[in-house]
């Protein structure tokens, strides 16, 4: 059985096209600049931890790997979801034939994620989504093998993977609690009583107690972050948006997953899988319900793709009509591989959108989290900007002669975790910000006091730096209309009226009560 696991993924078919994958989202990494969150991620490598701010602490520790191996570039930080995308190939078709399905549902299988529009997005970009994605399935995957092999090592691996699930995402509950919920109905409620699967459970808690008590020790801050987002961005959500979201988020996969849920639901050779349904729609339905994010769904995604190619295996018999299906489903998505895949620069995206807009009155993907519409899709305009910045913060930190004395401000998380990624080619400093994890890693003190400020902000400086010093000069500010950031300026501040220490002090105990 080893053997013919190992064979199954060495199929010549399935290993092109998980190389394929890997070139396709590594081809286009120049075409846009670092996104927004990526250089949130990819900071975090800089303070590996067990826990930050809005995340659990799996994303820092391979952007620390990353990093330490392959630097600081646009390629170095695509390049981890890029292979995983690869991986994923790799295990959907393993997955299929494990369902049931031959040689063709695992082909199949692949080209189902390689033509989704979720699938192409979300391993272009360094975050913690493409990891949840590989993980979900990869926790699926333990559960299927258990089933059809009834041996107990299974279910240890279920708990390791679903603890190392939890170290990337604490959305991962969800799925763990579908699970709890929806198997006390089957005829696997045996489980709960089995040793081997209390082992896992534990093994996967050990894991995971490292984050916990992290959380614990600064108050839960996970906590505070969901209060943020529904206060600011899931307000946004409505019904009719999300459900739509999870037909076009595939687009041509959703051929396979509305086919691969029904298989699930209703096909007596799925029976003995027929629970993976019911959990994939409780995670659906739940978070309707919670009002999450459409793309907080994707984790199920993968396994309603891959069981939707197991049925159109069986459900097919003639050979022309099955070899018909992969060859319709890359027809239908070439032409809409630029809203899941940057595949041309800035001018070139604008004008495709701007086509879908006049032409078939689309605004697809252009739509803020705040509910506005922009020129580019959210994802785009937040990878725009950050080179011009980095650059005008360098030319102030260049006027400056005493630079130990000085220090980078940046308002948020990405205009920070610009100076601190992108300024490692201009040998600038790491930026202070009290935006996101970044909080935990500003200085009580500075020695020697600081004399110069170079200030990053949306809006012109506050009354508090105004009043701190005499000389504030705007360098410049990000020209570019289609970047998220248009406008965000650089301020070079010195000569101050008094101590900045004293006054950084003041503001420390403002922030904390």
């Amino acid at each position: 059985m080893k053997y013919e696991s190992f064979k199954r993924a060495t199929d010549p078919v399935i290993i092109i096209l998980a190389l394929i994958n890997v070139f396709l989202h590594l081809i286009v990494v120049k075409n846009l600049e670092y996104h927004r969150d990526e250089l949130l991620y990819f900071s975090l490598g800089q303070h590996p931890a067990f826990g930050y701010n809005s995340v659990p602490p799996l994303i820092g520790w391979v952007a620390c790997f990353m990093q330490n191996v392959f630097g600081y570039s646009v390629f170095a930080v695509r390049l981890f979801p890029a292979l995983l995308s690869g991986v994923m190939v790799f295990l959907a078709s393993l997955m299929a034939r494990e369902l049931g399905g031959s040689r063709f549902a695992g082909f199949l299988s692949g080209i189902g994620l390689t033509v989704s529009i979720f699938f192409m997005r979300s391993f272009s970009l360094f975050h913690p989504v493409h990891i949840e994605i590989f993980l979900w399935t990869l926790c699926i995957y333990m559960i299927i093998k258990y089933i059809n092999t009834q041996n107990d090592k299974f279910l240890i691996y279920f708990g390791i993977v679903a603890g190392v699930a939890l170290l990337n995402k604490y959305l991962s509950m969800l799925l763990f609690i579908g699970f709890i919920v929806v198997i006390p109905f089957t005829l696997y409620r045996y489980v709960f009583r089995k040793r081997m699967f209390w082992i896992g459970i534990a093994s996967g808690f050990l894991l995971f107690l490292p984050n916990l008590i992290w959380q614990a020790s600064k108050g839960f801050p996970v906590f505070h972050h969901l209060s943020e987002l529904y206060g600011t961005q899931l307000v946004h959500m409505d019904i009719p948006t999300y459900l739509s979201e999870q037909i076009l988020s595939p687009f041509a996969g959703s051929i396979l997953t509305i086919a691969g849920l029904i298989f699930l639901l209703t096909d007596k050779n799925a029976s003995k899988f027929r629970f993976l349904g019911f959990v994939a729609l409780f995670v659906i339905v739940a978070l309707l319900i919670l009002k999450g994010k459409s793309y907080y769904t994707l984790g199920v995604f993968p396994l309603l793709i891959i069981s939707g190619a197991v049925s159109y295996d069986l459900w097919i018999k003639r050979f022309w009509i099955k070899m018909a299906i992969p060859v319709f489903l890359i027809l239908i998505t070439l032409p809409v591989v630029p809203i899941g895949l940057p595949v041309f620069r800035e001018e070139g995206l604008k004008k495709y959108f701007n086509i879908l807009d006049k032409k078939y009155g689309m605004d697809v993907g252009r739509r803020f989290e705040d509910g506005s519409i922009h020129s580019l899709p959210q994802d785009y305009a937040d990878m725009l900007g950050w080179e011009e910045l980095t650059s005008l913060a360098n030319k102030a930190w260049q006027m400056i002669e005493d630079k130990k004395s000085a220090l980078i401000y940046g308002e948020n998380y990405g205009q920070a975790g610009a100076i601190t990624i992108i300024g490692k080619k201009y040998g600038l400093p790491e930026a202070i910000s009290f935006n996101e994890s970044f909080q935990y890693w500003i200085p009580k003190q500075f020695d020697p006091d600081i004399k110069s400020l170079v200030y990053i902000n949306d809006e012109e400086p506050g009354e508090d730096v105004k009043t701190l010093f005499r000389k504030i000069s705007l360098i410049g500010s990000i020209s570019n209309p289609d970047a998220r950031e248009f406008g965000t300026a650089v301020y070079l501040c010195e000569d101050p009226f008094m101590s900045f220490n004293k006054f950084w002090t003041e503001r420390l105990k403002y922030r904390d009560q």
